[in-house]
């Protein structure tokens, strides 16, 4: 089976990405990514946390851009938007509390109908931290400031606006439908996603597959894009290996992950999601318009739109499950306070950033440290760190041993 369909996919490449997908291309303009996320990521929003005055002018933004395309509401519906209510508390992640605030939400979604029996979905969430930093800011003291999320994430939503404008224009009519969608509250747990999921604007049973794009802004130097998502259809690693880029492709196999592609993988769908790392500027103030490398992203696009041009060559994908960690949806009883990096491929666990006042920041754990051992447990990855997590309590003080540079380091971190 995987010979055929080697096969098949280099004759694909063979008579295809020269014909099939070039030979009507409709260039991806590097100048609209810019307008998008200098708007998108302006003051003017004050950072786009769900069920705010600057969500709602994302949401109208976005919705403008769907009507000025061409893209059609779904079908039954009047209008792009897809509202929807959900309770906060005090945990920002916590989606069911009586006691809680209701929050209205709202998810923006376009339809391009090619007459096809089944569609493909292409999203990203629009939402961002808002003034407060949402509980998840890694700034020391971010009441007040705006985070202006430029790169997480509306970096992915002018993506999603670009692959519309793309896939309207390109002179084809692909075999699937094309379902455009942009999703509040992810940063409040996956919401805006999990509410599409529970009432889709479309059959999930004719869903090819999702395509998710969160933080795909930050290209650096290294040309590395992180492709998660690979193992949850056969036909995906085999196909990405055939697509010619100069983009340094790291694939993960799983379907589930921190952002919205896991509540479509949760429904039995197909995923494929793009990410082009962490950074310093991360879910603080600094991750402002001026640093996205909109170059990057029109190359990250450009990735994009040969993947989705060579799925429509196939039939209807058909899903696998991935391998998901079992501590995957827990909820720990201590946090160290770091942000792992999921782009990392050695051995350990790579921190990222550190939150100030927190048991990593007190015991002297710095970003760019690898954990390699946590409370006697050996982390050899980002899984096997949360398995160590998971067994310290709150209260107690554990060893903690980490490689800096080409040195290793012991520290007592406090819960």
């Amino acid at each position: 089976m995987r010979f055929i369909l080697k096969i098949n996919i280099s004759l694909l490449f063979f008579f295809g990405t020269g014909g099939f997908i070039t030979a009507f291309a409709q260039e991806i303009q590097t100048a609209q990514i810019k307008k998008h996320v200098y708007y998108l990521a302006s003051d003017k929003l004050a950072g786009r946390a769900t069920g705010s005055e600057g969500a709602e002018l994302a949401a109208i933004y976005i919705a403008k851009q769907f009507k000025k395309i061409g893209l059609k509401p779904p079908a039954g519906q009047k209008d792009y938007f897809e509202p929807y209510t959900f309770k906060k508390s005090l945990n920002p992640h916590a989606t069911e509390d009586p006691n809680g605030r209701a929050i209205a939400g709202e998810n923006v979604v376009g339809y391009l109908d090619n007459g096809a029996e089944n569609t493909i979905i292409v999203g990203a969430h629009y939402d961002h931290l808002g003034t407060t930093g949402e509980g998840t800011s890694l700034d020391a003291n971010p009441a007040g400031k705006i985070h202006h999320g430029a790169d997480d994430n509306a970096s992915g939503t002018a993506g999603v606006i670009e692959l519309a404008r793309y896939f309207k224009n390109n002179k084809l009519k692909e075999p699937y439908n094309f379902l455009f969608v942009c999703f509040s509250g992810e940063e409040l747990g996956l919401i805006g996603s999990k509410k599409f999921c529970e009432h889709p604007s479309v059959d999930l049973g004719k869903v090819d597959y999702m395509v998710n794009m969160d933080m795909i802004g930050r290209l650096n130097a290294e040309n590395r894009l992180i492709v998660s998502g690979v193992g949850t259809s056969p036909l995906w690693v085999n196909l990405l290996a055939y697509i010619k880029t100069d983009l340094h492709i790291k694939t993960d196999s799983s379907g589930t992950g921190p952002s919205d592609y896991t509540s479509f993988y949760l429904k039995n769908i197909p995923v494929v999601a793009f990410f082009t790392g962490q950074h310093s500027d991360y879910h603080k103030p600094t991750d402002v318009a001026e640093k996205v490398n909109y170059e990057g992203e029109k190359k990250v696009l450009d990735y994009i739109v040969q993947v989705v041009e060579a799925t429509c060559t196939f039939p209807k994908m058909t899903f696998t499950a991935t391998k998901s960690p079992n501590n995957e949806n827990r909820s720990f009883k201590v946090t160290m306070g770091v942000m792992p990096d999921y782009a990392f491929d050695g051995k350990g666990m790579r921190v990222d950033g550190v939150t100030e006042g927190k048991p990593a920041f007190k015991a002297g754990i710095k970003q760019g440290d690898v954990v390699l051992n946590l409370n006697g447990v050996e982390v050899k990855d980002i899984y096997s760190y949360m398995d160590a997590l998971n067994h310290c309590k709150k209260g107690e003080t554990v060893k903690a041993t980490v490689l800096r540079g080409t040195e290793q380091v012991t520290l007592d971190v406090t819960f």
